[in-house]
């Protein structure tokens, strides 16, 4: 893969190889949302798919992703406007809106423990959704 091909492609242009490798795999989508009853407002939490290894930040099972957790979303190019909910890091949601990758993210650096240091992921933040009574005990604003 090139390097730097974010620079000189649109997201339309990228093979799906080149999307594929902008997810700096966080983890943050991995994280539950609701919806506020009372003002309709998204509400991001620290509770994790039971699918998140929490240490790596990656899906345990990517290939089955889908058959396993019926709720999860594949982030595909033609409904990226749907996906407000993206932290405001994730380089879908950058490339985007027009704006560069992160310092800390893998394709600059090579490596995830950038992002890890910069603690840009959700190692060492969430709770799996087995181990949580009330979400709303588990509300976060770092996750945005």
């Amino acid at each position: 893969m090139p390097a730097d091909f974010w620079y000189r492609k649109s997201l339309d242009e990228m093979s799906d190889q080149e999307w594929e490798a902008l997810c700096d795999g966080c983890g943050k989508c991995c994280l539950n949302k609701f919806i506020d009853e009372d003002t309709d407002e998204l509400v991001h939490t620290n509770v994790a798919c039971e699918l998140l290894n929490t240490r790596t930040c990656a899906c345990s099972d990517y290939a089955h992703r889908f058959e396993r957790v019926p709720d999860c979303l594949k982030i595909t190019r033609d409904k990226l406007e749907e996906y407000y909910w993206l932290p405001s890091t994730c380089a879908y949601r950058l490339l985007a809106e027009g704006k560069d990758l992160p310092s800390w993210h893998p394709l600059r650096t090579g490596t995830k423990s950038a992002m890890h240091r910069a603690g840009q992921s959700v190692r060492g933040k969430v709770v799996h959704e087995s181990e949580v009574g009330d979400w709303e005990d588990h509300i976060v604003t770092w996750a945005i």
